[in-house]
């Protein structure tokens, strides 16, 4: 027989990190979000398209909808321009009589479609939660206390920051601020010819599979020549004679879908399909570049599909959504084309932008209401800017 024992009610108050990830909580200087206020559609309505369309069409030109290439179909269809996240800001910059930008996308790309458009013009990101687990990985004050661990070990004025498109402006602010650039996964090469022609060293944030794809691959570099900066270490994990005899130090952070994939799904791949052409993200793991045929960006990606002869077989290694889109999309020319991994990934952040959340933004725009503003704060987007007319004006 069991004795019964009172439960003894303890005081445990969440964290903020734990609420931040309930979705319970905010903070400006992350990219995760908070649910939307408001009650959105319900998924089943099945006048949520007539909705949208009507919505969209009483705005007429006061509203300008980007669509990121990694958007759900069902989202794309509303968008008026489709592109990568550095394309779709430009192409909110070029509509400077859109009054509000609805960008379906995530945090970061909101945040640089504000800094890139004009003081009158207002972005909008339809989910809140709508973020960025690779932007995530690197915060400002970690960003700090990095800079601190090159300045003691003598070789902060070496170095020059090369931040990815990929983080939040917070980064982008440092990065202007330290004398350095942003980068796409189209022009990275191009951004570390120009910071190695500044400096000896670069600190590549967020993604460090970028940053070791493009030194070795594109530019001659060694692993070696290589290290890890791990912001959850002390000292990054790092030596100072490591950082002092480093070219690239990279930061500790990857995409939770490029980097995924693996050697074994380029091998199994190979076995399934004879004589398919393996072509990957640059975002993809050092090992999975090295094992693929063709190695791009999202828009190399949908040029080389554009290209390839009728008949040719492909498995990409990118977010499922785009890659099943280009798949119907070539069908009709005999372009066998699927996706890398066996296991079906979505980008979970993208995809919280979905037709309910769209409908309950345009609609709201519509009826007067501005919802779920992006809005950068004057002295981020000072330096924020800088560093990107510093890739701008990249030759």
């Amino acid at each position: 027989m069991t004795t019964a024992h009172p439960v003894q009610e303890l005081d445990v108050q969440p964290s903020p990190l734990a609420l931040l990830l309930l979705g319970r909580d905010a903070d400006p200087r992350s990219e995760r979000g908070v649910e939307c206020p408001g009650d959105l559609p319900s998924p089943s309505d099945p006048d949520l398209v007539e909705r949208a369309r009507a919505a969209k069409e009483k705005l007429g030109e006061k509203v300008f909808v980007l669509g990121h290439h990694y958007q759900r179909d069902e989202v794309i269809q509303f968008a008026d321009v489709t592109g990568d996240s550095f394309k779709l800001a430009r192409d909110a910059a070029a509509r400077p009589e859109a009054e509000y930008i609805v960008f379906c996308g995530v945090h970061f790309m909101a945040e640089s479609a504000d800094i890139l458009t004009t003081d009158d013009q207002k972005v909008v990101l339809p989910d809140l939660a709508a973020g960025c687990s690779m932007a995530d990985m690197a915060t400002a004050e970690q960003v700090a206390e990095c800079w601190d661990v090159l300045t003691e070990a003598g070789v902060a004025e070496q170095v020059v920051p090369v931040s990815y498109m990929n983080s939040s402006a917070d980064i982008k602010a440092f990065t202007g601020r330290h004398g350095g650039t942003i980068c796409t996964s189209s022009n990275a090469k191009r951004a570390l010819e120009w910071a190695f022609e500044q400096g000896q060293k670069v600190l590549f944030l967020p993604d460090q599979h970028l940053g070791r794809n493009t030194a070795v691959r594109d530019m001659g570099m060694t692993l070696e020549d290589c290290v890890l900066y791990n912001p959850h270490k002390p000292n990054g994990g790092l030596t100072a004679q490591q950082l002092r005899d480093a070219k690239m130090i990279l930061w500790r952070g990857h995409c939770s879908v490029h980097g995924r994939f693996s050697v074994e799904s380029v091998n199994d791949v190979r076995a399934r399909i004879p004589g398919v052409n393996v072509l990957v993200h640059p975002e993809c793991k050092h090992e999975v570049v090295a094992a693929a045929d063709y190695v791009g960006s999202t828009e190399y990606i949908i040029k080389a599909l554009e290209a390839a002869p009728a008949g040719s077989k492909w498995a990409i290694g990118t977010e499922l959504n785009l890659v099943r889109r280009l798949a119907n999309r070539f069908a009709a020319e005999d372009k066998e084309i699927v996706f890398l991994d066996k296991t079906v990934c979505f980008c979970s952040t993208m995809n919280r932008i979905d037709l309910p959340h769209l409908v309950w933004t345009l609609e709201s725009l519509a009826e007067g209401n501005l919802v779920n503003r992006i809005e950068v704060d004057p002295e981020t987007e000072k330096y924020a800017k800088l560093a990107l007319e510093r890739m701008l004006a990249l030759p």
